[in-house]
């Protein structure tokens, strides 16, 4: 939502106060996760996954360094259209989840490999209705499948997490259909990659690339794939 400079200074002071009070997964020094036991089985043509994990700048900004993703979309899921945009989603009474449509190609990367990046170092997924400074239902932690083998694949793979209490909490991810995706409005997209020294951004959302190319060597790539612009670079 595009605010006035003053309101929006003051909203951007709140969220960095905020930020530094309750620090988010992102600033703490994060592990691989094991990988799922079961992954969707090789499929042939361009895939989708739709995730959703706080704010999405950061979801978008950690899928566009990673390899075999083609496009990474900031968008809302979980609500109607008439909803989709950020004004009304940011009420938390839409039903929507802030959330992103990663496009990929399944002979680069498996979906069960975006699963356990997403559980890894894209959020925390044992806070319910909230990720770091991030308060509400709009930043749950959700996965919207599209096949029954996605939702097997998700299910699947969160038993096998909290079985082995790979966290102190138990996992919160709720698993659902995917209705719809709406892309978000233009001035969302590549916000990570267009202000990577926003006080937000560098606090919370940066470490979790740092951290994709720590701990994922081989899934990460430098030079992001963008949105905006005709800018794609992947």
């Amino acid at each position: 939502m595009r605010r006035p400079a003053l309101a929006f200074l003051l909203a951007a002071t709140t969220a960095l106060t905020l930020a530094l009070a309750v620090p988010s997964r992102a600033a703490e020094e994060a592990v691989v996760i094991p990988p799922p036991a079961m992954d969707a089985a090789p499929a042939s043509g361009i895939q989708t996954a739709v995730l959703a994990g706080g704010c999405f700048w950061g979801v978008q900004g950690v899928f566009q360094h990673t390899a075999g993703v083609l496009n990474a979309i900031s968008g809302y899921a979980g609500g109607t259209k008439a909803t989709a945009d950020y004004q009304s989603v940011s009420s938390g009474r839409t039903g929507h989840a802030e959330a992103v449509e990663i496009k990929y190609d399944p002979k680069k990367i498996s979906y069960g490999k975006i699963l356990q990046i997403y559980f890894s170092v894209v959020h925390d997924p044992t806070q319910l209705n909230r990720q770091g400074p991030d308060v509400g239902p709009q930043y749950r932690s959700a996965i919207f499948v599209s096949s029954d083998e996605q939702k097997k694949v998700a299910e699947a793979y969160i038993a096998q997490l909290n079985g082995a209490k790979v966290f102190k909490k138990p996992i919160v991810t709720k698993v659902g259909a995917l209705e719809a995706f709406y892309p978000a409005e233009a001035y969302h997209q590549d916000y990570l990659t267009l202000h990577p020294n926003q006080p937000y951004i560098a606090y919370n959302d940066i470490p979790k690339v740092e951290n994709l190319k720590k701990l994922f060597a081989d899934n990460y790539i430098e030079k992001p794939t963008l949105v905006n612009a005709g800018k794609a670079t992947n």
